[in-house]
Formats: C-alpha cells, sequence, structure tokens
C-alpha cells in the first residue's frame, strides 16, 4: 500500500529528533524532501522538487552558508558532500527540465553553477577534490547521477550517525542489483563505475575483485569471464503512475 504525501510528511516530522541530533549540521529539510520526491528505488520525480522548490532552495543556504569545518568528525563532513553532491545534481537537472539525460546540457560536471562559502563549485569538483580524497570507494555508490545506470539516489539524507552503515547498504544494493552487474560462477558483467574508478577500489592491498567480493553474495573467482555493461544516461525519472511515498506495509 502506498502512502499519501501528507502521511509522509508527518512520519518524516517524526524523525526530525534523529536528524537534529547531528552536532554541526541539520539535514532535515533535505530528508523531507528525499522521501517526498524519491521512490524507494531510488526514482526521482523532478516535478515534486519543483513544486516545492522553496524547500529545496533553503537546502542550498544551509549548505552555502554552512560549509564543513576543520573540528567536524570525518563522518559528517562525508554526510555533508555527499548530500550536497545530490542535492546540487538535482537543481542541476530541474534547471532545464524536462531532459532526456543529463549529458544532454552543457559540460553537467564541470559547470560552476552553485556556491559554497562564496565560493563557485562544480560538481566535479565536489566528487574528484572532495569526495575521492576520502578515500572510501563505497562513496559512488551514494553520489547520484542522475541516470538509468548510474547506483540509485536514497531516498534518505546521510547523516554523520548513518553514513557508514548506510554505505555499507548503497554499496552491497548496488552490487547484488542484477540490472546494474552480472555476477555468477560463469560470468562477471559489472557496471563501467568498476574499470572507471578502478584506483579508487585498490584498497588495503586488494584489487576490484577483492572489493565485489567482500559485499557480493557471490563470489568471483579467477576463471570467470568478464566484461562490463553498456551504461544508460537516460534520465532516472520516475513516471506519472510511480509515486515516491513509501510502503509501510
Amino acid at each position: 500500500m502506498k502512502v499519501p504525501k501528507i502521511i509522509l510528511m508527518l512520519f518524516a516530522i517524526l524523525s526530525i529528533n534523529q536528524m537534529q541530533s547531528q552536532t554541526n549540521f541539520d539535514h532535515t529539510v533535505w530528508d523531507l524532501q528525499l522521501l517526498l520526491n524519491v521512490s524507494e528505488d531510488g526514482k526521482v520525480d523532478y516535478n515534486g522538487f519543483m513544486n516545492d522548490s522553496s524547500q529545496l532552495y533553503r537546502y542550498f543556504k544551509q549548505l552555502s552558508e554552512n560549509p564543513p569545518q576543520e573540528n567536524w568528525a570525518r563522518e559528517e563532513k562525508l554526510a555533508y558532500w555527499i548530500n550536497a553532491y545530490n542535492a546540487y545534481t538535482i537543481k542541476l537537472v530541474i534547471d532545464s527540465y524536462p531532459i532526456k539525460s543529463i549529458k544532454d546540457l552543457d559540460d553537467p560536471w564541470g559547470k560552476k553553477f552553485f556556491k559554497i562559502d562564496g565560493i563557485w563549485h562544480s560538481l566535479g569538483e565536489l566528487e574528484h577534490k572532495i569526495l575521492r580524497k576520502f578515500g572510501d570507494p563505497r562513496i559512488h555508490f551514494a553520489i547520484n547521477c542522475a541516470s538509468i545506470s548510474c547506483p540509485r539516489i536514497w531516498n534518505r539524507a546521510y547523516t554523520a550517525n548513518n553514513v557508514n552503515n548506510a554505505l555499507d547498504y548503497q554499496t552491497k544494493k548496488f552490487i547484488n542489483d542484477p540490472s546494474f552487474n552480472t555476477i555468477t560462477k560463469d560470468k562477471v558483467i559489472v557496471s563501467k563505475i568498476f574499470t572507471w574508478y578502478k584506483k579508487d577500489f585498490r584498497v588495503n592491498g586488494g584489487n576490484v575483485k577483492d572489493f565485489i567480493n567482500r559485499y557480493s553474495a557471490i563470489k568471483i573467482d579467477k576463471q570467470s569471464k568478464k566484461g562490463y555493461k553498456e551504461y544508460n544516461w537516460k534520465l532516472n525519472e520516475q513516471s506519472k503512475k510511480d509515486p515516491a511515498a513509501i510502503s509501510l506495509d
């Protein structure tokens, strides 16, 4: 059973105390917008975001005026930057919506279109100069490129309290989803994310295979035939019959 948005909003408000338990940044506004406009399987209602854009821009203002500080915990910084990346990706799309693909836009990852602490930034800067510097390859399954082949955007905000468990969950979910990766005893065809960011997955002396095996229900062995799936850049969005409201069944 799908729940109407008004009930969903009341449900979200009940979780505000949990969000506000963070010391330095409250992501409640973003959390509510995600609950209202992103389905459980990560499909985005861009019209929904536009219809309530005042709340979205309120969050942009919060991000811009409250950048991470040196005394913030690593988890809080990580949550801030993941949320910022995903929120500004939504902004990039709705600024030109409707579109068929984020790649229809002019230099989507190089364009400096938002300010944080008075400095213009691009999505590419957030990804390559900030998020990848954390040395945690799980971030690739949390940040969203608004495309069908991209790991699904989570319909909750990341926080200092949930970010580590959430990154594990998102990574495991992506690796074991056959629409993103085909992993059997005989054949392994995985997302191109694993070749684009190959260096990032070489952690603790391991390689891409070792990283995948850490989360995959079926383990890859040396004899498996390997390849990469074609990347579908079509916009990941909801149909009119696909409401974002979560199920309480």
